[in-house]
């Protein structure tokens, strides 16, 4: 049993920085592990069983926010509920401004499933979790029958040990590979699937098949299932596609090489490479090729390196300094421009071990991963390996290939159809409405203007006519893509507002009712609205706190500019105005003054 302390806010380790710049509504970066019964899950067990599981993990409980220069996660007091599977496997989880856990637990027929936003942990951490998950079910199903109830973890890890972030601790100044030019790997060019939807083809081998031929051939499963892997893929390329090398990234567990019981992420990958044009192409070639290239690469002193690399650029003291929007559109370009060096992706999460009494309930575990490129996932357990490729392209040609390999290697697959549920898909209705609305608001301000072109009315009604439908739609626009932060929902609507109603007062001959009235009021009234929005959904300080700061500050600073520059014809309501924002500020830092400062801290955190 896991020693408890609360867990605390924390700062995103170096794979999770990546991760939550990167990802986006296409590629999720969620990835599922999966626990097949040999019986239909109860709903109800499980979610007690969840609810033992978080005690052990309370890590997991967090949410993503934003502050101005990275993101970082902060405890919550969100609730998971267990829910019967209802949409596309891989989804989304993490959505902009939206409370929402990292992970999910649902089920269906005899399938527990566990995703995961690759931001809060890696392929380790989520197997730490499966694996305890699905132990409390199995207990509290058949604990009657004389099952023992049985702990995976340490008896004395705690939750420090859990939120250690590896990287920072195995980073060295002094250790950096050679920089090494990367050349463009060839490319899958398929038709995506209709719909971008996500394609899950699974089979299952039997481990010893594997093993016995990978020791015929004198290296390890990993190497012999990459070199086939190799193959499958060159087996699809024209001769003129061979002028591109084929190359696989295979993420790699650090915790093979430095001492770690973290659950955050704490992996690297290496990225063996084939010519195809230039090598011999037979599956010996590329075996020994594979082999040499593994034993090469998966060293100590090369993982250090890669680690220090990492590391250096994200602690450069320029590019900390750098604001986070600039930082996720420089990372985001950069992992599209990496894409371009790998060709596919192979995972082996390894062997999934559980106690001997829990083995005869359970048929198999399964991972697999959203991708934007074909990816092979794969773990093990008992006598079963489990594959399963997932891509959105439309074809299986590769997947065919990979197995027939095995075939000829004297290994024999069985395929496994996976089952899902018909997805509920509410945001993509959402999408659509607001799609229907945007065109309407369009075409009427588009025949407004062309009325007024053609007939020139003495008092421009048409025009007002457009700008009004224009301020609507702009409002109504901040309204639904901030719909899941009613916070910075009413931040962006003063600050928009303000700057909409500037342009208004100068459009019609500059009367200052802009920045005399509405200024003042509009910050004063967000403030109103934030506290009553707090109150009424019971947020706790420290979500409420950094945009009712905001809104003062903005209620302050620019009525005062605007006063001293002489831009305010009435000066009583913006003075009153910037008082009443002043002097919150001053409350908030004499009643507030702790949690302002681990906010400021949080928000400002480089």
């Amino acid at each position: 049993m896991v020693n408890q302390k609360k867990a605390r806010w924390r700062k995103l380790d170096n794979a999770a920085k990546l991760y939550s710049a990167a990802s986006n509504k296409k590629d999720t970066r969620v990835f599922r592990f999966y626990c097949e019964l040999k019986e239909d899950v109860k709903p109800t067990i499980l979610q007690k069983a969840l609810d033992q599981t978080m005690e052990t993990f309370p890590m997991f409980l967090m949410v993503l926010r934003k502050g101005l220069f990275w993101h970082y996660l902060e405890p919550c007091n969100l609730h998971p509920i267990v829910k019967e599977e209802y949409k596309e496997p891989c989804s989304r989880l993490y959505i902009k401004d939206k409370k929402n856990l990292l992970f999910e637990v649902t089920y269906y027929k005899k399938r527990i499933n566990f995703e995961v936003f690759h931001v809060l942990t890696d392929g380790t951490g989520a197997t730490e979790f499966l694996k305890e998950l699905v132990t409390n079910y199995l207990y509290l199903a058949h604990k009657e029958e004389g099952l023992e109830q049985i702990s995976m973890l340490p008896e004395d890890m705690t939750v420090q040990d859990q939120e250690d972030d590896s990287f920072l601790k195995y980073y060295s100044k002094e250790q950096r590979r050679p920089k090494e030019k990367k050349i463009h790997a060839f490319q899958i060019r398929k038709k995506k699937k209709d719909g971008h939807h996500l394609h899950v083809h699974e089979s299952v081998v039997l481990v010893q098949d594997v093993l016995k031929r990978s020791r015929e051939l004198g290296v390890s499963m990993t190497v012999f299932l990459t070199a086939v892997y190799l193959m499958a893929i060159h087996e699809e390329m024209s001769k003129m596609q061979e002028k591109r090398p084929v190359v696989l990234m295979v993420p790699v567990n650090l915790r093979k090489f430095f001492p770690s019981t973290s659950m955050l992420n704490f992996f690297n990958w290496i990225e063996p490479g084939y010519d195809f044009a230039k090598q011999d192409n037979s599956f010996e070639a590329i075996l020994e090729y594979t082999k040499e290239f593994f034993k090469e690469q998966l060293t100590k002193e090369k993982m250090s390196a890669h680690i220090s690399e990492l590391l250096a650029l994200e602690l450069h003291p320029i590019l900390r300094l750098a604001p986070l929007e600039l930082k996720n559109l420089c990372i985001h370009a950069g992992a599209k421009f990496s894409e371009k060096n790998v060709t596919a992706i192979f995972s082996n999460m390894s062997v999934v071990k559980m106690p001997e009494s829990y083995v005869p309930y359970i048929e198999r575990f399964g991972v697999y991963t959203n991708t934007p490129k074909l990816e092979l996932c794969l773990c093990s357990f008992q006598d079963r390996l489990s594959f399963a490729f997932t891509s959105r392209y439309d074809t299986e040609n590769i997947e065919r290939n990979f197995y027939r390999l095995l075939k000829e290697q004297g290994i024999s697959s069985e395929e496994v159809k996976p089952v899902f549920p018909k997805p509920h898909v509410l945001s993509e209705q959402e999408m659509k409405v607001y799609k229907i609305y945007s065109f309407l608001c369009i075409a009427l301000v588009a025949v407004m203007l062309v009325t007024d072109w053609n007939f020139h009315p003495q008092v421009r009604w048409t025009l007002f006519t457009a700008g009004g439908v224009t301020t609507m739609w702009i409002a109504s626009s901040i309204g639904f893509f901030k719909r899941y932060n009613l916070l910075k929902n009413v931040m962006w609507q003063l600050f928009i507002g303000t700057i909409v109603c500037f342009i208004w007062d100068v459009l019609t001959g500059w009367h200052s009712w802009s920045v005399d009235l509405v200024l003042p009021i509009m910050s004063v009234a967000t403030l109103a609205a934030m506290f009553v929005i707090a109150k009424v959904q019971k947020s706790p300080v420290r979500e409420y706190l950094i945009y009712e700061i905001m809104a003062a500050g903005y209620g302050l600073i620019l009525p005062m500019i605007l006063l001293l520059c002489k831009k305010v014809k009435n000066p009583t309501v913006s003075m009153f105005g910037a008082l009443i924002c002043f002097l919150f500020l001053v409350g908030v830092i004499l009643f507030k003054g702790k949690e302002f400062k681990e906010e400021m801290h949080k928000n400002l955190h480089v």
